[in-house]
């Protein structure tokens, strides 16, 4: 085997390559990286099952959760991407993943199918609006995601309007003797201090019912009364609007009743729903909306002739009546009113009808008397 010395060094040759180990070095991931790697691999690996069996899930969920948390947060995140497209995952892989930061878990929430129903109210329940808002934007609801998306939204509506109120007066500082008897002044401020709080706590969700004010509608609902609306679910829809206008579900009902569509696009408007969303939703709900009218279509003729701050405020009184429950029931409305104008040629038809029967004539007979 030849040898060929250069300065002080020696190169190995053997047919005409030059062995080294510098190439090996090139291949070895860097020692802060190597976790990552190996994350990576084991979720190609579960990718490439096709239909994985319960063992298979099993070892994967233990795998996975320490690899995962010594990942750094791009491998996490290219780890939920992956994950998001498999049809089969281990429910705690879906809870550990969902319950990262928005930046790490939110396509993981939004796309991926695998993710039982319970997880997701567990989810929505246990992290920020942020995660709300992510879960909202799935295809495909069901009804007990939209009641927990909505009981979110409520509940930290409640939690925001509900405040401690500062004292009036700062408290002088305790002496050495107030601090070895008890006050009686102290504890009566404090059981009065608590029955405020707790008054508060009770009054709060009904203190923007009292005021009487409708409050523009947030980015969760406006998804999910746009995704609603696209895929023609009128039950899901009513019960979404109900909740944005903090009001029945009858109320909600009586509006999509209209099929002029007019009361919805007046409640919409109300609401300050954004005017690109307000066509197409109505448009989804009516589609007889999209007849053409000069350059234009009906949908946005409508539009256009609704005064905000008149509509304002007739969508308030509908709420307010609803609310002291003196809005009429339910009931089917036709396409004919009932107190239409008579017709004049029914009339002799119908006073034909109300006569009374004419007396009976006496029979006659043919030869007998």
């Amino acid at each position: 085997m030849p040898f060929r010395a250069i300065g002080n060094g020696v190169m190995l040759l053997h047919l005409g390559f030059v062995v080294t180990n510098r190439f090996r070095e090139l291949e070895r991931p860097q020692t802060g990286r190597l976790k990552d790697v190996v994350l990576m691999a084991t979720v190609t690996g579960f990718e490439s099952l096709r239909i994985p069996r319960k063992s298979d899930l099993k070892q994967f969920a233990e795998l996975f959760e320490p690899l995962f948390l010594g990942s750094s947060n791009e491998a996490r995140r290219q780890a939920a991407a992956a994950l998001s497209q498999c049809a089969h995952v281990p429910e705690s892989v879906a809870l550990l993943i969902g319950s990262m930061p928005i930046s790490i878990a939110a396509i993981f929430l939004t796309r991926s199918k695998a993710i039982p129903d319970r997880t997701l109210i567990s989810i929505i329940r246990h992290q920020g609006p942020a995660h709300a808002n992510a879960i909202a934007h799935r295809e495909d609801l069901s009804p007990s995601i939209v009641d927990a998306l909505v009981e979110y939204h409520q509940f930290s509506a409640v939690v925001s309007r509900v405040e401690i109120p500062p004292p009036s007066i700062a408290a002088p500082p305790a002496t050495a003797e107030d601090e070895d008897r008890p006050s009686s002044d102290r504890v009566t401020r404090e059981n009065k201090l608590r029955d405020e709080i707790r008054g508060l706590a009770r009054a709060g969700s009904r203190s923007l019912h009292e005021a009487g004010r409708l409050q523009p509608i947030d980015e969760l609902h406006q998804a999910l009364l746009m995704r609603f609306a696209r895929s023609g679910e009128a039950v899901l829809f009513a019960t979404a609007l109900a909740a944005a206008l903090s009001a029945s579900r009858a109320l909600a009902e009586r509006i999509l009743l209209d099929v002029s569509g007019q009361q919805l696009a007046v409640t919409l408007t109300a609401l300050a729903l954004p005017d690109e969303e307000l066509v197409p939703l109505l448009l989804a709900l009516y589609p007889h909306l999209s007849e053409r009218l000069g350059s234009s279509n009906r949908a946005e003729a409508l539009l256009r002739s609704i005064d905000r701050k008149t509509g304002l405020e007739r969508v308030e009184s509908w709420v307010r009546a609803d609310r002291d429950g003196t809005a009429r029931p339910v009931s089917h409305e036709g396409y004919f009113a009932e107190n239409r104008l008579s017709d004049p040629r029914l009339q002799e038809t119908r006073t034909a009808s109300a006569a009374p029967p004419a007396a009976a004539q006496p029979k006659r007979t043919v030869g007998r008397k």
